[in-house]
């Protein structure tokens, strides 16, 4: 049977979301699941994954170190921890494409990435060339393996669960060479882009910062968050942490607008899991039509008001 050990990710004490699609993705794989919460205070953070359903137990390791996630002094750790499992989890976010890698490295394996569905307890599937194919892999089954999970792909497991909560010490000399400066990050009170049920986008056609504010008040209408397309973030109209797309966030909110996006492949691969999308354009030949369950051809500075004033 396999045993699985997943690496929860989290800031200012929370637990993100996308922990709880991995849970997901390793009940598919079936077996034991333990999360393991590395911080410099991991308590509060260890009782919110001790709730979720499936869980059978979650380790702690306790280190002042740990009060940031970097890749290089997590590794080390999560490489000691992972000793006696078959399979170590992360998600496929900004987190875990900074430590898996370094895990898999110490541990002298492939690593698996995206993974977007399970065959077997080595055998999965990941989209690759921008999610326009989809690739059978197997891991050797006498190796750990250490993948990153596409959380786009996986729905989140709900609480329920009471599992047991476990301190380790890890003895494990960590590099120096590696330290926390700081972090830049926008304060919103929207939802977060990647776990949001709505999203709302901008695109170029808007053409210019002042005019993404019909973006904000729609998107703040609607209980949502605010996303966009990689042309508007070139054009310096939002910072690029909003961007959607390839080489952005991969998200699958239950509802998503995409407003003056023309739909290019690479934005295209960002929402392909999304449930509803809506999409307004002048241009009824815009690709982004081709995906869209509803879609609206008109001006965009007309059509956005017309919809909020509906919404009340």
């Amino acid at each position: 049977m396999s045993k699985i050990l997943i690496v929860a990710e989290h800031l200012d004490g929370k637990l993100n979301p996308a922990t709880a699609r991995c849970v997901t993705a390793a009940a598919k794989i079936g077996g034991d699941i333990h999360v393991a919460v590395l911080a410099a205070e991991p308590a509060a953070i260890a009782a919110e994954a001790a709730q979720i359903a499936g869980v059978a137990k979650v380790i702690t390791v306790a280190r002042a170190e740990n009060a940031h996630a970097l890749g290089a002094v997590l590794a080390p750790q999560i490489a000691k921890l992972a000793a006696g499992y078959s399979h170590v989890l992360l998600p496929s976010t900004t987190f875990g494409k900074d430590v898996a890698p370094c895990v898999a490295a110490l541990l002298g394996v492939a690593q698996v990435s995206d993974l977007m569905a399970v065959d077997g307890p080595h055998a999965f599937k990941r989209p690759i060339y921008a999610g326009n194919a989809i690739i059978s892999v197997t891991a050797p089954a006498d190796r750990t393996v250490v993948a990153t999970v596409r959380p786009a792909s996986w729905p989140a497991t709900g609480n329920g669960g009471s599992a047991a909560i476990e301190a380790a010490t890890v003895d494990v000399a960590l590099p120096t060479h590696t330290r926390f400066k700081g972090l830049a990050a926008g304060k919103s009170d929207r939802p977060d882009l990647q776990s949001a049920s709505k999203v709302v986008s901008g695109g170029r056609a808007l053409g210019s910062a002042e005019a993404f504010s019909i973006i904000y008040s729609l998107a703040d209408k609607m209980g949502a968050g605010v996303g966009a397309s990689r042309a508007a973030v070139d054009a310096g109209y939002v910072p690029n942490d909003m961007q959607v797309g390839q080489t952005g966030k991969i998200i699958a909110p239950e509802l998503y607008v995409a407003i003056g996006i023309s739909g290019a492949i690479q934005h295209l691969t960002g929402i392909k899991d999304a449930g509803t999308i809506v999409a307004i354009n002048k241009d009824g030949d815009a690709p982004i039509f081709e995906i869209a369950d509803i879609g609206l051809v008109g001006d965009l500075f007309t059509l956005v008001p017309e919809l909020e004033k509906a919404l009340g």
